[in-house]
């Protein structure tokens, strides 16, 4: 008999494993072939059936596995050959994740599409540092942009929301960090409070904070590059205090 195709773009969330949803899981666990990005963490693919077809998708700075065409034709064949074809991707799928583009793609070819939404590391990043994308007093709104457009540019709505109260996230930045100063700097923010998290929510989480003139020397000094999220506004300053949930729990029960 053959297989329904079908799709589900799933979210992994952050980086830490356990930052995933129940019917995350579930749909892993009942993939035939799961299709995975490099920022995924690379456990949960445990949760895959011992038959399941794993095949690692992902791209960095330029590096592809495969190009998003390829991924597309890959999708629909696996999804027609195979059945259940997860697409898992990091954080959430539908924040510059792509996965609108590739559910379109397999709708064309009569698939069943699903998603599961993630937990976005625009917002989870930045709250395991302790940092509140929005605060009374300090915060009523914030912006999540990417540093670099499709074109390779910086985003032109970085502009925008340097001239606004709001607390900015830029992800894919890194790459543009000087002039995302220099833009900054324009608006008379050289003093505004600035984060930059790498491999947020992970073991190999490194972390710079300063302002937006320090910021450049800070990055150079801890060695800190992609992947990374930067985070500024004055929320930076007013970062609460937090202890691990892990050590909080075994604590608890010594």
């Amino acid at each position: 008999m053959k297989p329904i195709a079908k799709l589900t773009v799933v979210g992994a969330g952050p980086g830490d494993e356990e930052l995933i949803t129940l019917k995350g899981i579930k749909a892993i666990e009942s993939a035939n072939v799961i299709l995975y990005d490099a920022l995924i963490n690379t456990s949960l693919l445990e949760y895959a059936q011992p038959e399941a077809e794993l095949i690692f998708v992902g791209k960095r700075k330029g590096c592809y596995a495969y190009q998003q065409d390829q991924i597309n034709e890959l999708i629909v064949n696996r999804a027609t050959s195979h059945g259940h074809v997860v697409r898992l991707k990091g954080g959430d799928s539908f924040v510059f994740g792509r996965g609108a583009e590739e559910i379109d793609y397999a709708k064309k070819f009569n698939i069943e599409t699903y998603v599961v939404p993630g937990i976005s590391s625009s917002i989870a990043v930045p709250a395991y540092q302790g940092i509140p994308l929005t605060k009374r007093g300090a915060s009523e709104s914030f912006w999540v942009i990417t540093g670099t457009t499709k074109s390779h540019q910086i985003s032109k709505d970085i502009a925008l929301a340097a001239q606004s109260s709001a607390t900015v996230v830029i992800l894919m930045g890194m790459g543009k960090l000087d002039e995302i100063v220099q833009i900054f700097s324009s608006e008379n923010k050289s003093d505004t409070a600035i984060a930059i998290i790498q491999n947020g929510t992970t073991h190999r989480e490194q972390v710079g904070i300063g302002s937006i003139s320090t910021i450049t020397s800070i990055v150079t000094k801890k060695q800190l590059s992609s992947p990374a999220i930067i985070v500024i506004g004055e929320v930076v300053n007013q970062r609460v205090a937090l202890n691990s949930i892990k050590q909080e729990v075994i604590t608890q029960y010594v």
